[in-house]
């Protein structure tokens, strides 16, 4: 293998370009040639790229979001699109393809591989966490602090004007950062898709907390919660106790910023392990961190399997909170 590229597909994260930077580093240090992809699986479709040099990823270790920037191609998901795509790859002299990004990236780096004969390798990158085959993703860490440093502010509001707030966080539908940032910030309340949401036990705890003098409160939740979004919540429980409610939504706050040490050591440790496999011969798989140490799985597998939370996690913050 002499020459590769690699992409950042779908929603941008913090650690993505650290884990461009140790791709094409390792790449070049085992003798390889490296181009960008700009604007994901579409700008391979328009070959759009350029050479990438050890000095093309100088200080961006620290940068959020992603210098080869990313899309998402409805083009890509057809056959039509795929075959564009690999004319694309040949005409390059392209040899294999590194994907940094989320399930719907790996869907699409399956599919070169499988359907096409590209030899393709994922590297796990969303805030979201929901990724089966590795503890944690590129991103995680920052946005579950960034989420937290929220709480904390909202803490400090809510404890001055003797206030419930509800705060939403990103997620899809995946409870992860609300769960983490929720257990670590201490809050009354988390809300999560993979837990049923019961509007009249909130109401019961919240009203049992302010018997015993407690006079604020947060609740976090996950946007993809099957009880609604903050607002709507919000009204059912001012419905139910007439609560004076203030919402906050965090929304992109948590998909940007400087990454974490935790992201940035995670994003060159999948990134210089994935470039090692692929130049192995090794394809249609995914880098993974599990109990810290690198693994290696099948990629129809991160995209097909749902990764399960953690619910002793849960269950601790409901007795803590208690």
């Amino acid at each position: 293998m002499r020459k590769i590229a690699i992409l950042t597909s779908g929603g941008d994260c913090p650690g993505m370009n650290a884990c461009i930077r140790a791709v094409v580093r390792k790449a070049i240090y085992q003798g390889l040639k490296v181009v960008g992809v700009r604007r994901g699986f579409a700008g391979l479709i328009e070959r759009d790229i350029s050479l990438l040099e050890a000095t093309s990823v100088s200080g961006i270790i620290h940068r959020g979001g992603t210098i080869l920037k990313t899309a998402r191609s409805p083009l890509f998901k057809t056959k039509k699109g795929q075959k564009m795509a690999f004319e694309s790859i040949k005409k390059l002299g392209i040899e294999g393809i590194i994907v940094i990004g989320g399930d719907g990236s790996f869907r699409g780096a399956y599919e070169l591989n499988k359907n096409w004969n590209i030899p393709t390798v994922g590297i796990p990158a969303t805030i979201d966490n929901d990724i089966a085959g590795t503890d944690f993703t590129i991103g995680f860490d920052t946005a579950i602090n960034t989420a937290l440093e929220g709480i904390d502010r909202i803490r400090d509001t809510a404890t001055s004007h003797q206030r419930l707030f509800i705060i939403e966080m990103m997620g899809r539908k995946s409870g992860f950062i609300t769960l983490w940032s929720g257990l670590a910030g201490g809050v009354e309340e988390i809300i999560i898709p993979e837990v049923k949401t019961d509007i009249d036990e909130i109401c019961q705890r919240l009203e049992k907390g302010r018997n015993r003098g407690k006079n604020s409160s947060i609740i976090a939740v996950a946007e993809g919660d099957e009880a609604g979004g903050a607002f709507e919540i919000g009204e059912k429980i001012r419905k139910k106790i007439g609560y004076e409610i203030r919402v906050v939504i965090l929304g992109h706050l948590q998909r940007g910023g400087s990454p974490t040490a935790m992201d940035r050591i995670l994003a060159t440790r999948l990134g210089s392990a994935a470039t090692d496999i692929l130049i192995r011969g090794e394809r249609g798989k995914m880098v993974g961190l599990v109990a810290n140490q690198i693994k290696i799985s099948p990629l129809c597998n991160a995209s097909e399997r749902k990764k399960e939370i953690n619910l002793n996690l849960y269950k601790l913050s409901e007795i803590l909170s208690s």
